[in-house]
């Protein structure tokens, strides 16, 4: 009998040991902290700070169309591939209401969690309704042990509208939409179509907020109505136009580089009227480091 009893002990506390310990990681309430790090037509990001285990990072950015992804930036990154379950905490004045299943997130080795556009802002509505976004995942340094990090509500909803704000004022286009731009021209001169005059004023906005812009490729061309030399002197015109449009963007002239090629390199038969306009153009390269 004595044996039995002992027996069962043995098994009970196996079992209790093997139950994993909880890990919580979360900002009190009078630590949390909402913040509107990036503000600009170029970017905006809403971090939270979670004490001792890093912090929730939601950005949008510049585009053609609306975007958002969320970043879980972690102090200690994960060494193997895991999965983190993404659950919608009811607050405690919510008793009884059972916790939302949002998403699994995907954890590989010494990366920082994400999620995609659709589940980020499912995240920040269930913020707005009071609710802990909370991640659960096993440890990938100790077998024995869950950790849980969560987002806390508190203090959310005033930077949440000035991150609204700041998403509403976004430019509908990035770097990259304007990164290698074309630049058409009327027949005989320097003067732009009105499309690309659009297009140039797009890249002076643009010029206004990133101060990336390391160096400026332009390169001027004609259609073949003319003389070689004249055509190769308005090619260079055209070119130096633009390029002191950049200069009073603020650029120096040393990052600037232009060339005229003239009626060579031509795209398109210069046979018909829509032809030649093809190959009267200024292309432009921006790059930045």
């Amino acid at each position: 009998m004595r044996t039995f009893i002992a027996l069962s002990a043995l098994i009970t506390s196996t079992v209790a040991l093997s139950q994993p310990q909880l890990r919580q990681y979360s900002a009190a309430i009078e630590q949390s902290n909402w913040l509107l790090s990036k503000n600009s037509p170029l970017e905006c990001q809403l971090q939270h700070e979670i004490p001792q285990f890093g912090q929730a990072v939601f950005r949008s950015v510049a585009s053609k169309g609306l975007n958002l992804d969320f970043e879980l930036q972690m102090l200690r990154l994960p060494d193997s591939y895991a999965l983190a379950e993404v659950l919608s905490v009811p607050p405690s004045w919510r008793p009884g209401e059972p916790a939302k299943a949002v998403a699994s997130m995907q954890l590989l080795k010494q990366y920082n969690g994400e999620l995609p556009k659709k589940t980020a802002w499912t995240l920040l509505t269930e913020l707005e309704h009071g609710f802990s976004p909370t991640f659960y995942f096993s440890d990938w340094y100790s077998p024995y042990d869950k950790v849980v990090a969560a987002m806390n509500p508190v203090q959310f909803l005033s930077t949440y509208q000035k991150f609204n704000v700041c998403v509403s004022k976004l430019l509908p286009y990035s770097f990259d939409d304007i990164a290698f731009t074309v630049l058409s021209y009327e027949s005989g001169g320097d003067q732009l179509t009105r499309e690309s005059e659009r297009r140039l004023a797009q890249i002076a906005e643009y010029l206004k907020y990133d101060p990336e812009i390391d160096f400026v490729e332009i390169q001027g061309y004609t259609d073949s109505y003319g003389g070689r030399w004249m055509n190769e002197q308005l090619s260079v015109k055209r070119a130096e136009k633009v390029k002191s449009f950049f200069v009073a963007a603020g650029l120096s002239e040393e990052r600037v580089q232009v060339e005229g090629f003239g009626e060579r390199r031509h795209v398109a038969p210069n046979d018909t009227a829509i032809e030649r306009k093809k190959n009267r153009r200024v292309v432009l390269q921006l790059t930045k480091p």
